[in-house]
């Protein structure tokens, strides 16, 4: 880790006394960050810290209040010249920019397939150089394909392979692993290593204070919009940063969070011998009333689309999904919402919001029908209800009609959950569902989830982090569509993560 020790090096990037606001919120104020040659510099802060601010202006799509910004001593290119800032900075953006009607090379050399506009596009040359970057990151997949037809995580790949060809000496990446298992999560680092080792630099903004420690030389925490520290990772312990992200000392009961103690019911969910061919096979469990069950598993286990078809989002080629005892029609979404059955979907972005409408609207899609006679939606209902949603699930929000593309990534996720439990569902189906957000959001998403199973439903999450499964009365673990292993409470990080790489831990009896 020499970057930390050379600070006399000129910065890639340097940014002094940055400030943004829109209307009347405070974006960033005289916030600053300096990141040297050849160092993984983290960002890390609480959703609405400013991150997102801030690489939006270092990469040069917001036009900062006051400040400079800089690039290897030299002042930032003009606003708007959109090839003169990628040269400079290349950028993982948090949420997909990939465009999933074009292929999967058109994606990667997207604006930049031919050198001149008066040369012809040499797709197969192209085409071969796709396939390249892809295999770098171990990522077999047919260039020609069309990007919608990839899972996230190939998606994701896509993404990185297309920020890191454009040959920048600054690489933004922010939340890349978000939508990654251990091993992508493996081959990313790895190559990030690789590009560090020849003089590329790296902005690392992630909520998984472990890859921070693994990755990192030096971190910068941002808290209510302002800088707060800049410290060596080494010399900054997990205690001390989640402190100053926070503002307070990190509490006993968030080190140390575990399940409540619940005394399950009768069966709620019952999952008889399901197979969606190509994902899992013969998968059976159940998830009592008054019970939160994980289902965990890496990228390619199947997990997610088993979760996915409990919720109706696929047709399974075979076996039965039962709530309460009553057989669910699969592959149909509002007869899963019928059955009881609430999600919390992967992607809060492709899934889970529609961007361009309000927090009133997004969190009560579920619900219209109630909201007015005849099918129509009476505006004080909504808002009445809404605010409810809001103060249940302390989102922060101005109102009900915030466009909820103006919230931070930890409230969008919150308004995706107020909607899975805006219907009072029997069953509660979450996925991943603490992805990219704080420390403290998370711990409140997944408290919520717990409490859902207290008040007498069932939840099933599904995800591969131990923070999300940690919460979990017990943990159902698949690999390679087969479950594999089972763990009630009190399982070790060790045994699980062995179960889910496919070293079968051992299985619980069904209860």
């Amino acid at each position: 880790m020499t970057a930390a020790r050379e600070p006399s090096r000129v910065p890639v990037a340097e940014a002094t006394g940055l400030s943004k606001r829109y209307g009347a919120t405070v974006a960033l104020h005289e916030a600053r960050i300096t990141v040297l040659p050849g160092e993984t510099h983290a960002l890390v802060g609480r959703n609405g810290a400013g991150k997102s601010t801030l690489v939006s202006l270092l990469t040069g799509l917001q036009k900062p209040d006051a400040g400079a910004l800089a690039f290897h001593g030299e002042p930032a290119p003009a606003f708007g010249d959109t090839a003169a800032w990628r040269s400079r900075v290349a950028c993982v953006h948090q949420r997909s920019t990939v465009l999933p009607d074009l292929t999967v090379t058109e994606n990667v050399f997207l604006g930049r397939q031919s050198p001149s506009p008066l040369r012809p596009i040499r797709w197969r040359e192209l085409h071969r150089r796709a396939g390249e970057l892809l295999a770098a990151y171990g990522v077999d997949v047919d260039p020609t394909r069309r990007a919608g037809d990839l899972t996230v995580e190939q998606r994701q790949f896509v993404e990185i392979a297309r920020a890191l060809s454009l040959g920048s000496a600054f690489v933004i990446l922010d939340e890349p692993t978000a939508k990654l298992d251990a091993r992508g999560i493996e081959r990313l680092f790895g190559k990030v290593r690789e590009l560090r080792r020849q003089g590329v630099a790296f902005l690392f903004i992630s909520h998984h204070l472990r890859e921070v420690y693994e990755l990192c030389d030096r971190v910068t925490v941002y808290r209510d919009a302002r800088h707060v520290v800049t410290a060596p990772v080494s010399e900054l312990g997990r205690s001390a940063l989640v402190e100053a992200m926070t503002g307070e000392p990190e509490s006993a009961a968030a080190r140390n969070r575990t399940a409540s103690v619940r005394t399950p019911g009768r069966a709620l969910l019952s999952v008889d011998g399901l197979t969606l061919p190509g994902a899992y096979r013969d998968l059976s469990f159940t998830v009592r009333a008054g019970e939160v069950v994980g289902l965990a598993g890496s990228a390619s286990s199947g997990a997610v689309r088993a979760g996915e078809t409990v919720a109706g989002l696929h047709r399974a080629g075979s076996g039965r999904i039962e709530v309460a005892g009553r057989a669910v029609r699969g592959g149909d979404v509002p007869a899963a919402l019928e059955a009881g059955i609430g999600l919390v979907p992967e992607d809060r972005h492709l899934q889970g919001l529609v961007t361009g409408r309000s927090v009133a609207e997004n969190a009560t899609l579920t619900v219209r029908g109630r909201l007015g006679p005849f099918g129509t939606v009476l505006p004080s209902r909504s808002r009445e209800f809404t605010e409810r949603m809001i103060e249940d699930l302390d989102i922060a929000a101005p109102g009900p009609g915030t466009p909820v593309a103006a919230l931070s990534g930890g409230n969008q996720q919150k308004v995706v959950v107020a909607r899975a439990l805006a219907t009072d569902p029997r069953v509660l189906v979450a996925i991943r569902p603490a992805n990219g957000v704080d420390v403290r959001s998370k711990e409140f998403l997944l408290g919520r989830i717990g409490r859902a199973a207290d008040e007498g439903g069932a939840a099933l999450i599904v995800s591969d982090e131990l923070d999300d499964l940690r919460v979990c009365d017990r943990v159902v673990v698949m690999f390679h569509g087969r479950v594999v292993a089972g763990f009630a409470g009190g399982w070790s990080d060790g045994q699980l993560v062995a179960a889910m790489e496919g070293m079968a831990g051992p299985r619980e009896e069904e209860r």
